[in-house]
């Protein structure tokens, strides 16, 4: 009897988890199992804001597949996905085709621009290692350029965040940080660093209990944020960005960077396969199945889970990604062994903590409310909690975070 072939995209926090818990439960003889992947890579996203502002060197926040996936089990093949033929039972790859009997889609998130005019092509996205990089040169190579200009250009030192999320304000955290070591290093006057945090909703952090969001604020503000809230911003260009707080008051900023970190959407790939989508995320069953396809699971950024309680989607994080992994890899174990009734998803949301810097934070975990040290100490015990999960002790003790004081 020929073996079922199961078929991972992506090895972001759903896809890895799914595959390293899969390898695990089922045995060599019962599947093959192909993870796919266009980097030979892993990275922790929510490390990403560290690498872009230059306060965690980007090699820190990635490790190698290999590394953690039983090779004997599961076969790994660096590619990227173009296209999911869901009739066929094949995958399109840039370099190949694949066919499969079981299909996990874990393809990630992709940013969302709302249609903002010249986004694409004048803002920085937080979205992998390489951006991560490119975000850090390019805040070190203005700075080391406005004292050699003749005419100094203070846009070079003003710093556009667009977004008030988990992600912006994490990054705004890390370079306010990272601005006085940068004035020094360049012989700039730090009074001449401007940097503006701009967000069209009416608060910062929405859904965040609103007394840590005071706090992140106030503590931002101190090292020198300009918060622009229930602010717009209609259109990037190249020497900055053109925001308007209700209809009148159009106002243009100069920046030479701005950094776009307002929102994602899932994969264009959901959409491209035929796959029914909104924002490139699926409405996934109860067990994780996209809706009429009984072989394909769909978790991480591009599956979409109602919260009953308040009826809005959870908010695509690790956290629920890795769940996610945990329960169709035993959902994938049990199809295989021909068992019909699959586990049921719900997430269990342990706490979420949004750090400001090296050394302060704020977050609630198992109901009570933290910030400032304490909180900072939480959250890297999550980022470490996140690689035990995926490598166990090895991988915390070359990757995790260890300064915790």
């Amino acid at each position: 009897m020929k073996k079922p072939k199961i078929v991972i995209l992506g090895a972001g926090y759903g896809g890895l988890m799914t595959a390293v818990r899969l390898q695990k439960l089922v045995g060599v003889n019962e599947a093959d199992i192909v993870l796919v992947n266009k980097n030979d890579y892993h990275y922790e996203t929510t490390w990403l804001h560290e690498a872009s502002a230059g306060t965690l060197h980007h090699d820190r926040v990635r490790y190698d597949i290999r590394d953690v996936i039983d090779r004997n089990k599961v076969e790994f093949i660096q590619d990227t996905a173009i296209e999911v033929k869901i009739e066929e039972k094949k995958v399109i790859t840039e370099n190949n085709e694949i066919n499969y009997d079981y299909l996990v889609v874990a393809l990630g998130a992709e940013p969302e621009t709302f249609g903002i005019k010249g986004l694409k092509e004048h803002a920085f996205s937080i979205v992998n290692v390489n951006a991560a990089r490119q975000i850090r040169e390019h805040i070190d190579y203005n700075f080391a350029t406005y004292n050699t200009e003749e005419e100094k250009k203070e846009e070079r030192l003003t710093f556009v965040v667009g977004g008030a999320g988990f992600t912006g304000i994490e990054f705004l955290g890390e370079l306010t940080n990272r601005i006085p070591e940068l004035c020094r290093e360049y012989d700039v006057d730090y009074k001449k660093v401007r940097v503006i945090c701009v967000e069209a909703a009416p608060m910062v952090l929405p859904g965040f209990d609103p007394e840590l969001v005071n706090y992140a604020v106030a503590q931002l503000e101190k090292k020198g944020v300009e918060f622009m809230i229930g602010t717009a911003i209609k259109e990037a260009t190249e020497d900055g960005i053109v925001v308007a707080k209700g209809e009148d008051e159009v106002q243009h900023i100069k920046a030479n960077t701005v950094v776009w970190a307002a929102g994602v959407r899932g994969s264009s790939i959901i959409e491209n396969s035929g796959f029914e989508a909104m924002r490139g995320r699926v409405k996934v069953e109860p067990d994780l199945r996209a809706p009429g396809h009984d072989n394909v699971f769909i978790v991480g950024d591009c599956s979409l889970i109602i919260n009953e309680e308040i009826n809005r989607p959870y908010p695509p994080t690790a956290q629920i990604a890795m769940q996610q992994g945990e329960v169709c890899a035993r959902n994938l174990a049990a199809l295989i062994r021909g068992k019909a009734d699959l586990e049921t998803f719900t997430p269990d949301i342990k706490g979420t903590v949004c750090s400001l810097g090296e050394d302060d934070a704020i977050g609630v975990a198992f109901g009570k409310k933290m910030y400032g040290g304490k909180a900072s100490f939480m959250k890297k015990m999550v980022d470490n909690r996140a690689l035990y999960m995926i490598g166990g002790p090895s991988l915390v003790l070359k990757k995790g975070k260890f300064n915790i004081l």
